[in-house]
């Protein structure tokens, strides 16, 4: 049974591609999983992997990830997917389609080829933004559909990665650009990467310039602690900053813990409180920025 609450990468039984209920999408979100060697050049404290690794994806097989692709689709539109799932009726529609998964998806040695192919065949089934969406089951009609790209930005300078990001653009296609900190202290604590502010804001801006961009911040109380009024305080200088270098941001998708670290500090992370999260997304807010907040 699919719920937010299962984000499993290997209920469909597929290498790339897998379904996920979400929070934020509202529904289906189709995952496409470019690490299934669980290998990530960042070591996020709350990431849901498990066994994850250091490392980059390794070679997409492109002639299974479309067969993939096309099976699940042809499943979800015009097979009992939504059945066999147990996913409620009002979840039932496919929302998004999203490069995410078990790593840094960028690091795909084929990511430029990854997107051509995921927008073709979205073509082909008629999954381009921009289509009214017509029934749930998405049997007749052409259904709008998000195309998302989940990523910590830190391969976002790197030519291949400049090509695939603009051609996502061109297929209507969006980032989500992880900021969980805005302090190289809080990076290295929270993603377990040493990266500077200033070079964070590098990657943000190469992001936004080539694809329109939110930023993805997760926050949560570390040992019973939240975020400190310095983290708090250096997270809105940084957009600020932003703001100031004319880095083209969409906002900001703020969201909770909801689903448990598979990572040694999982016993030391635990949700905030409804009522803090909604003031930290005020304060963004205040500043301009189009704010979503899940929890």
């Amino acid at each position: 049974m699919l719920s937010t609450a299962n984000h499993s990468r290997d209920s469909a039984g597929l290498t790339y591609v897998y379904p996920v209920i979400s929070r934020r999408s509202g529904g289906l979100s189709i995952g496409i999983n470019l690490n299934p060697n669980n290998a990530c050049n960042w070591r996020c404290v709350y990431c849901q992997v498990p066994d994850l690794q250091r490392g980059s994806a390794p070679e997409t097989d492109l002639v299974l990830l479309e067969q993939e692709l096309r099976g699940f689709l042809a499943d979800v539109l015009h097979g009992d997917f939504y059945r066999r799932f147990e996913v409620p009726p009002e979840q039932r529609a496919i929302r998004d389609i999203a490069i995410s998964g078990n790593g840094e998806p960028t690091s795909s040695p084929q990511f430029d080829r990854v997107v051509e192919l995921i927008g073709a065949v979205a073509a082909e089934y008629g999954l381009r933004r921009g289509f009214a969406p017509e029934e749930a089951d998405g049997s007749r009609g052409r259904r709008a559909v998000r195309l998302v790209l989940i990523t910590n930005g830190s391969l976002a300078r790197r030519e291949l990665v400049q090509k695939g990001l603009k051609r996502w653009a061109g297929l209507g296609g969006e980032v989500w650009f992880k900021l969980d900190s805005a302090t190289q202290a809080g990076v290295l604590r929270v993603n377990g990467i040493h990266l500077s502010p200033e070079s964070l804001l590098r990657n943000l801006e190469a992001a936004a310039n080539a694809c329109p961009c939110w930023l993805q911040t997760c926050l949560f109380a570390f040992d019973g602690l939240p975020p400190s009024p310095q983290e708090r305080e250096a997270y809105l200088d940084f957009l600020r900053q932003a703001s100031n270098r004319d880095i083209p941001l969409r906002g900001v998708l703020l969201y909770g813990l909801a689903r448990p670290s598979m990572q040694p500090e999982a016993t030391r992370l635990s949700a905030m409180p409804s009522r803090w999260m909604e003031a930290i997304a005020e304060e963004i807010r205040s500043g301009g920025l189009q704010t979503r907040l899940s929890l």
